[in-house]
């Protein structure tokens, strides 16, 4: 074996989204308007949250903490991947794909779970209407959100652990556009079986088992919903829980398709769609589903602009 093969690889190129010049300068301006937006949208709602006393309830209590890992699970990527559009050669140095890992694994895992938290919430409300405030206390409330990011730093770890203790010798071209353990598990220069299987347990820990949890609370909730005498409290109960769930099925939907399949030798087109969706546009998505066609927010957003 020659003694370049022998060398550990201390950076990492990326064959990025396109070669194609054009290309790349339109891919900048579309994504440069997803992350402005990205960023607008999830720091508007943070500061709505944070000084309006109208939205001091659990719902908004556990939004906050979605917009926050939406806004650090963007910025883990898109910045980075503007920079490659205006450059030719996209590379990143090994420290800084261990740390890119870790931190979207930290905010990806804790948003798995923070979405399944507020369809518990969501359930509570619709299903248990006269008990809430007694069960969704404050501090329960902080109890949950800190399992959350806990869960999403546990899974973090472990998957960073196992892929990063791979030898990586010699190939260290990556077609992707940012450090993820399914496009970093291809170049490795040993059996990566035992690592995949780590990261398809963590899979089902974080994806999984919060997507049991989400269907059950919403089975709950449709069998509540559909035997309202109301109308108008159907149609209003659908229209906040079905902004949710169209939350749930974007983000945890493309989760599934990158982390909990097998791992094949070739990264191809379709998988860096997926990871687009994921990590930028599902970022992007959340504000707006979620929380600016709301009439709190709105409210909320119509008293700070009068002040």
């Amino acid at each position: 074996m020659g003694e370049e093969n022998q060398t550990s690889v201390t950076e990492f190129v990326f064959l990025g989204l396109s070669q194609d010049l054009q290309t790349q300068v339109l891919l900048f301006f579309l994504f440069l308007a997803i992350y402005l937006l990205t960023v607008l949208g999830n720091l508007l709602i943070i500061v709505l949250i944070h000084i309006d006393s109208i939205l001091h309830t659990p719902m908004y209590f556990f939004l906050r903490n979605l917009s926050f890992a939406d806004l650090c699970f963007s910025t883990t990527t898109v910045p980075q991947e503007l920079a490659h559009f205006l450059v030719k050669r996209k590379t990143i140095s090994f420290a800084g794909c261990a740390t890119q890992i870790m931190v979207l694994l930290l905010v990806g895992g804790t948003e798995c779970a923070l979405l399944a938290v507020m369809s518990y919430d969501r359930y509570v409300a619709v299903c248990k209407p006269l008990h809430y405030s007694t069960i969704m206390t404050h501090s329960l409330c902080v109890q949950l959100a800190m399992w959350s990011w806990a869960s999403g730093a546990f899974v973090s770890l472990v998957d960073t652990m196992f892929t990063l203790h791979l030898p990586y010798r010699g190939n260290n071209i990556i077609n992707h556009f940012f450090c993820e353990p399914p496009a970093l598990l291809k170049l490795a220069s040993a059996d990566t079986y035992n690592t995949e299987m780590a990261i398809f347990a963590m899979g089902v820990v974080i994806l999984l088992v919060p997507v049991s949890l989400v269907l059950v609370s919403y089975w709950n909730i449709i069998s509540t919903v559909t035997q309202m005498q109301s109308g108008e409290g159907r149609l209003k109960v659908f229209s906040t829980c079905g902004s949710h769930l169209l939350v749930v099925v974007l983000f945890y939907g493309s989760a599934i398709l990158a982390y909990m399949r097998p791992n094949s030798k070739i990264m191809n087109e379709r998988d860096k769609m997926i990871s687009v969706f994921y990590s930028a546009v599902t970022p992007m998505l959340n504000p707006i589903i979620y929380s600016l066609r709301n009439k709190d927010v709105k409210g909320a957003l119509r008293r700070l602009t009068a002040k």
